[in-house]
């Protein structure tokens, strides 16, 4: 059996608590309650971190320090509904420094926060939830084991072409289930049925290592999270006995039953996001189905812009922090915050690289000024596909993607891409039955105008 992983932190059982109560709240001891603080925010910290911070009143240890910071946390934090196996109730500190980041989306709801408040058209909101659905989908999959690359998992998808493996088909699951998430089932409300939906809906057509179907496990199956590389286990799952109540009260807070006080629906996300990780009901497919929910809560909740945000591609540049965030919610004393905390600060990541792409479109959509729409007589379609390819060699569209992404005729497609080729601007390469088009040097050319 590998080893379990076990956090490192000091025992402070031998250490003086009420010596270090009464050093903080001396009434004139405002540095080190500050100083407590800093180490809260902007980032929760872990001991990893802290015992390196010198701590302000030298008259203190690295290790009382710590305790300092932990009795600070505890008369902060608020219990969840959310239980251990054990019994012990999940915990979590309200952050004063997120409250702006809430009322900023919150005055925002319907997206305007994410989209720099510019008007677009239908259509091209439904692109920029189409690459949002399409980016998540892809690295959601990815941070599970699915080897298929960014670039040709997003060619696949655009094409409509068959998966050719698992990985494509973990991909595909992943992407019909956001769309329907978008389409219908945000409006729904939770239950166990609903629960085993999603989880057919993103596991559909996909094998395990036993070559089973993924189901909910059963009394006595052991299911551990076990790093990839070294085989150590990071969490065992919790007996089914347990899970199985513990799954009606999931439903229930997810469909806002249980009488708990207000916690703000990004926070109750990204709580639904975590239960499902802790709880790991399934034999497969887990995660995936954890970061569904997360996304069908804050859509059932109004929070639309969140369609645009593929947030797990920020988690998979970080996927050690992603896991780290998990264990020291559940080894350090139950302590959610740092989960919280984590995800909130990759979602303000997904926020900022999706401004910072929409104003490098903008820029490059300018530089297509009039003069090349009157130059070459393009119309919007074709402009709009040029603005797409400009830039990135390995993007390629053909006539079946033209026609479903412009919901247009056959012969209006054919007669766009004609015309661009014919221009300069595409280059047409056959591979097998299929004839794709590829941008071409001369595209550069519209952006210097």
């Amino acid at each position: 059996m590998p080893e379990h992983y076990t956090l490192k932190k000091p025992n402070l059982d031998s250490l003086d608590v009420q010596k270090i109560i009464d050093i903080l709240f001396k009434p004139d001891n405002f540095k080190l309650r500050g100083f407590v603080d800093q180490l809260n925010e902007p980032e929760y910290l872990f001991w990893d971190t802290i015992k390196y911070k010198q701590p302000i009143d030298t008259t203190l240890t690295r290790e009382e320090n710590w305790l300092a910071v932990k009795i600070i946390r505890r008369l902060k934090s608020t219990n969840t509904v959310i239980k251990n196996e054990k019994g012990g109730f999940f915990t979590w500190v309200k952050l004063q420094a997120l409250e702006r980041f809430y009322h900023e989306i919150d005055m925002n709801t319907g997206g305007e926060l994410f989209i720099l408040k510019t008007d677009y058209d239908k259509a091209t909101k439904q692109k920029l939830i189409s690459r949002g659905v399409m980016e998540e989908a892809i690295a959601s999959s990815q941070l599970e084991g699915a080897s298929t690359s960014r670039r040709v998992a997003k060619q696949f998808l655009r094409e409509g072409r068959k998966p050719r493996n698992e990985s494509e088909r973990m991909i595909l699951n992943n992407y019909l289930s956001m769309k329907a998430l978008e389409d219908n089932y945000k409006n729904k409300q939770m239950s166990v049925d609903l629960l085993f939906e999603f989880h057919q809906m993103i596991t559909r057509d996909t094998l395990t290592p036993e070559g089973e179907i993924p189901h909910l496990r059963k009394d006595g199956e052991k299911i551990f999270v076990v790093d990839r590389s070294s085989g150590t286990i990071y969490h065992q799952a919790p007996e089914m006995l347990f899970v199985r109540k513990e799954l009606d009260k999931l439903v229930k807070f997810a469909n806002d039953e249980l009488d708990d006080s207000f916690t703000h629906p990004i926070v109750k996300a990204i709580m639904l996001h975590f239960w499902i990780g802790y709880l790991h009901p399934f034999t497969d497919g887990n995660g995936r189905l954890a970061r569904l929910m997360f996304y069908w809560y804050l859509l059932k909740k109004g929070y639309w812009a969140f369609a645009y945000l593929p947030i797990s591609r920020i988690i998979k540049k970080s996927p050690s922090q992603y896991s780290a965030a998990y264990i020291r919610s559940e080894q350090d004393e139950n302590d959610m915050t740092y989960f919280i905390d984590y995800n909130i600060r990759k979602i303000k990541l997904a926020v900022n690289e999706f401004r910072e792409y929409l104003n490098r479109q903008t820029v490059a959509n300018k530089q297509m000024n009039k003069s090349v729409r009157k130059r070459f007589d393009l119309n919007d379609r074709q402009i709009q596909l040029l603005q797409h390819l400009y830039g990135d060699k390995d993007e390629r569209t053909s006539l079946k993607i033209h026609m479903s992404v412009y919901q247009v005729a056959n012969k209006t497609a054919i007669n766009d891409l004609r015309k661009l080729v014919t221009l300069g601007f595409l280059e047409r390469n056959k591979s097998g039955r299929n004839i794709y088009y590829y941008p071409s040097e001369k595209i550069a050319e519209l952006f210097k105008l």
